[in-house]
């Protein structure tokens, strides 16, 4: 499995990013169980999993100035 692309996050709405970042977390705490229980196999979906949650929180980040800068503008 490739790293996640920027591009697929800034793909879904807001609504759908809020969801993507709760569901990665999820992955996250669930890959955290297996490694302690020692039924991890695929020790590379943290980096992957860390990596995709960084990214979009840089995508709501990057909405959030965009988003106060218009209102302050106006």
């Amino acid at each position: 499995m490739a790293l996640p692309l920027v591009a697929d996050a800034r793909k879904l709405n807001d609504e759908e990013l809020a969801a993507e970042i709760v569901n990665a977390k999820k992955k996250l705490f669930q890959l955290r169980l297996l490694q302690t229980t020692g039924r991890l196999d695929k020790p590379h979906e943290f980096k992957h999993t860390k990596h995709w949650i960084s990214q979009l929180f840089t995508v709501q980040g990057e909405r959030e100035r965009a988003q106060s800068a218009t209102t302050t503008q106006a």
